[in-house]
This record gives structure tokens, C-alpha cells and sequence, in this order.
């Protein structure tokens, strides 16, 4: 087991990696010049040459692009993650101060995920292809197929229009201010948590079909154990494995997915960061920000990968 996670972290650290060189790449591609960015398309016209060359090399944007990768990592390490451009706080201290907001809208959705489309897979299965099945499935595919941040638009609009109500725009901690703090995360993790319910549920649903249908299942059923019993001892534990595997991809995912409705939300998380950096186009903090992102993708991914193999004693570790 140990050398099978050190398997695991091996190459999660080769990801890692190869993700850096990535993300570092194609933030230089992007077109555009920075000093731009900074001071804005006629305060550019107005800097001469020597002073847009030293404002680069403030900047560390004029030495060749391995010395430039080699610092960003070397800062990394050192948790050392750079400065905006237009803001003092660091980046460092944004992920601290804004990441405990996304954290808990990811958090919080994989739960209403799983309230939501376990038990709507398990009346999906046990009655297939009924009138209530195919509500569910119908059901299920809108909510895929809907936009997250288009719902959430709605949310605001109907709360805004029909209650008079906002939420608070400042960021509030959960141990500071509890209720400030839900009124800011609940709405995003409404949005994203119903999204992932619908995955949840289809892959559950499948899952379940499958699984009912094997050998050990009937034989349960044949030494007279009531149906109840059958589905919740011997065949969801299996049938939840796949969906385990699926709500790690999908906590992953729902970092890229609170980009938009945070912004819709205006909830101050690390995804409103993100959105206002790609505006500004802020070239620091967006390529620090997608490498954490990237990392936190990385790491639950190996979680999931040693979870499943702690469940399932059919995945041998060699």
C-alpha cells in the first residue's frame, strides 16, 4: 500500500510539472503586452524605450524564458507567489484570505451533490424506464446542460427583484461571522452542487443497474433478504465506487465551475480572483492562481486514487 502511494505522489509530482511548464508557457503566449496592461494603451505610447525596458526588468519579463521559469519555481518553493499588478496584496496572501470562501462552496456542493442524486439514483435504478426514471433523467440532462453561471444570473436577478435581497459583497470568515459568511457561499454552492447532482446521479444510476444484476445480489435475494437490505449492504457499497471516483473529478472541476457563478454571485472567492485577473489581465497572479488550481486538481485526484484502492480489494497495489 505505502509503495503504491508513493507510486501515486510520484507521479502526481511529474504532473505537477509538466502542468508548470505548461501554465508558464501559455501565459507568455497569450497576446498582449504587459506594460499595456499596466498603464493602459495611451500611458504605454508615452513610455519610451528605456522605460519600458526597465519596467520589464522590474517586472522579470526581459531575462530569457527557462531563467524566468526557474525563478517562478524557485519563488513557489519558497511560497513566494508574486503581486498583482494593480493591488499591494500579494498572492500569497489572496489564496489565504479568498480561498477558504471556494474551499467551502466546493466542499458544501460535493455534499448537496451527494443528498441530492444518490437517493435520485436509487429510485431511478430500482424503477427503470417508468414515468419516474424518465423524469429523472430528463431532469438530470437539463441540469447538465444548463450553464452554472446562467443559473446563478437568475438566482440574483429573482432574489434581487422579487425580495429586494443581496447578499453581502465583503468576504466574512465562517468563524467570524457565520451568517454573513453562508449568505455569500450557499447561493454559488447551490448552483454548482445541483450541477453535480446530475452527473451523480446518472453515473449512479448506471452503476446501480449494473450492479443489481450480478450473481451475489440474486443470491442475497434468493436466501429471502429483504430487498431494502440487499441495496443498501451488498450492492450501493459497490455501486458507489465509480461515483466516488466521478465527485473527485468533479470537486476538481468545480474550481474551473466557480469561476463564472462566483462572479455572478459576486462571492469575493478565489474564482471572482481569477475572472478579475483574466480581465485586467493581470499576468502574475492568473498564472499563480491556475497552478494552484492545477495542484489542488493533482492532489485530489491521488486521493480519490487511494481511497478507491482502500475500498475496493480488487485493485491490487503492485
Amino acid at each position: 500500500m505505502y509503495s503504491y502511494i508513493a507510486r501515486r505522489l510520484a507521479f502526481g509530482a511529474l504532473t505537477v510539472i509538466g502542468v508548470s511548464i505548461m501554465v508558464f508557457a501559455v501565459m507568455r503566449i497569450l497576446p498582449g503586452d504587459p506594460l499595456v496592461a499596466i498603464f493602459g494603451p495611451e500611458g504605454f505610447t508615452k513610455l519610451s524605450e528605456q522605460e519600458r525596458a526597465g519596467y520589464m526588468a522590474a517586472l522579470g519579463l526581459s531575462d530569457p524564458l527557462w531563467v524566468q521559469y526557474l525563478a517562478w519555481v524557485k519563488d513557489i518553493v519558497r511560497g513566494d507567489f508574486g503581486h498583482s499588478f494593480f493591488r499591494s496584496e500579494s498572492v500569497a496572501d489572496m489564496i489565504l484570505r479568498r480561498g477558504p470562501l471556494t474551499a467551502e462552496i466546493a466542499l458544501i456542493s460535493v455534499v448537496l451533490s451527494w443528498l441530492v442524486g444518490i437517493p435520485v439514483a436509487i429510485v431511478s435504478a430500482l424503477r427503470p424506464n417508468t414515468i419516474s426514471d424518465s423524469l429523472v433523467r430528463f431532469i438530470s440532462i437539463l441540469f447538465i446542460a444548463v450553464p452554472g453561471f446562467w443559473v446563478g444570473m437568475l438566482i440574483v436577478l429573482a432574489l434581487l427583484f422579487w425580495f429586494g435581497y443581496r447578499a453581502p459583497m465583503a468576504g466574512a470568515s465562517l468563524l467570524a461571522d457565520p451568517v454573513a459568511n453562508l449568505q455569500l457561499v450557499v447561493g454559488p454552492a447551490i448552483v454548482l452542487g445541483l450541477g453535480q447532482a446530475a452527473y451523480i446521479a446518472r453515473m449512479g444510476r448506471s452503476s446501480l443497474l449494473e450492479v443489481i444484476r450480478e450473481d451475489y445480489v440474486r443470491t442475497a435475494r434468493a436466501k429471502g433478504l429483504n430487498n431494502r437490505l440487499v441495496i443498501a449492504l451488498h450492492a450501493l457499497p459497490n455501486a458507489l465506487l465509480p461515483v466516488i471516483t466521478l465527485s473527485g473529478v468533479l470537486l476538481g472541476l468545480v474550481l474551473a465551475g466557480s469561476i463564472p457563478v462566483e462572479r455572478a454571485f459576486g462571492t469575493p472567492g478565489l474564482g471572482y480572483a481569477m475572472f478579475t485577473a483574466v480581465s485586467e489581465r493581470d499576468v502574475f497572479v492568473m498564472q499563480n492562481l491556475v497552478f494552484v488550481y492545477a495542484v489542488v486538481f493533482v492532489l485530489l485526484n491521488i486521493v480519490v486514487d487511494v481511497t478507491i484502492a482502500l475500498l475496493d480489494p480488487r485493485i491490487r497495489y503492485r
